[in-house]
């Protein structure tokens, strides 16, 4: 790709792989960092770029919940032949995830013209995640984080599976901001809260990255700085999933609410003084 070079790759595999699943909002960091490298974030290059690397952090939450991921799927195949493991709690966790998907596709779908749109704007970005900000701030405060993973429900899922919505059409809400937020409010723990949001992520996440994918062919996307890049994020992105599992165990979302906060109002600056471009 004529613009962006190897080193550019390694930076935005790096921001990728650290805010895809942070409750930041990826979409922001990502188009801060190329405009403050002079790269030309409306190129439909750097787009199909920025597109390929997210699925090395698909990839990353892939392998790491790998085993996680294994026992549902069994449980479910097992559920689907033998009418008596169908009250296994994987078993229903497994279609809670399949029905709790299904409204962001719908709205994806629908509101395409939309997101890609006048939503897409940076200065929608900058607000998000400030008023997002406060909506994790009031969940973390207010939820009363006494349930654990196994007391999880169908209208949990459902609840913080259409909470993806918010990020799909508000992206500085970030998706992981979003759902977390939602899994406090519904007095989860907070690590039950992330690992819920992790798990509910995965089939919207896979299934935007290979739409977006398909679009990437034939962009003139040049294969070093794309596979660096991919590499990278993955990488990272791994490292960062095992991080934020062992900082929520013992520390609130305060430090996220305020780094936002500053995200946000930094991106407002650079946006008023026309470093970057809405």
């Amino acid at each position: 790709m004529s613009a962006i070079s190897v080193g550019q790759a390694v930076v935005l595999g790096v921001v990728e792989g650290v805010t895809e699943f942070l409750p930041v909002s990826s979409t922001g960091h990502l188009k801060i960092t190329e405009g403050l490298m002079g790269i030309p974030v409306d190129d439909k290059s750097v787009v199909a770029f920025t597109a390929v690397i997210q699925v090395g952090a698909i990839a990353a939450v892939l392998v790491y919940f790998f085993k996680d991921i294994v026992r549902i799927v069994t449980a479910w195949g097992r559920g689907l032949a033998d009418r008596e493991e169908r009250y296994h709690h994987d078993y229903q966790f497994a279609w809670w995830v399949i029905y709790a998907t299904i409204p962001i596709v719908v709205v994806g779908l629908a509101a395409k013209p939309l997101i890609e749109g006048p939503l897409a704007s940076l200065w929608v970005v900058a607000g998000s995640l400030i008023v997002g900000s406060g909506l994790m701030w009031a969940a973390d405060q207010l939820g009363r984080h006494k349930r654990g993973e196994d007391d999880t429900s169908l209208k949990d899922a459902m609840l913080v599976g259409s909470s993806q919505i918010l990020a799909l059409l508000f992206p500085g809400f970030s998706r992981s901001g979003a759902t977390m937020s939602t899994g406090l409010i519904l007095d989860l723990e907070r690590v039950a809260a992330t690992r819920l949001s992790f798990f509910l992520g995965i089939p919207a996440l896979t299934g935007a990255g290979l739409y977006e994918l398909k679009d990437a062919v034939g962009a003139g996307i040049d294969t070093m700085p794309l596979v660096v890049g991919t590499a990278v994020s993955f990488a990272v992105a791994y490292a960062s999933i095992a991080w934020l599992l062992k900082f929520v165990a013992k520390h609130s979302f305060n430090a996220f609410v305020v780094y936002r906060i500053v995200v946000g109002v930094l991106l407002f600056g650079l946006l008023g003084t026309g470093v970057l471009h809405a």
